[in-house]
């Protein structure tokens, strides 16, 4: 359960970064998918290890 709500946080992140992204270019998109995506690995690992431990 841990780590499918772990893949949620780095969807979520990374779909807001390539929506912030989009408005720029597609290479925009990409690198702040992919910064999004790491800071959702990051905030959804902290939010399991604070909330749900």
């Amino acid at each position: 359960m841990k780590k499918i709500l772990i893949i949620i946080w780095i969807l979520v992140g990374s779909w807001i970064g390539w929506w912030i992204g989009g408005k720029v270019g597609i290479m925009s998109a990409y690198l702040l998918s992919v910064v999004g995506a790491a800071a959702g690995l990051y905030f959804g690992k902290k939010f399991m290890t604070n909330f749900m431990e």
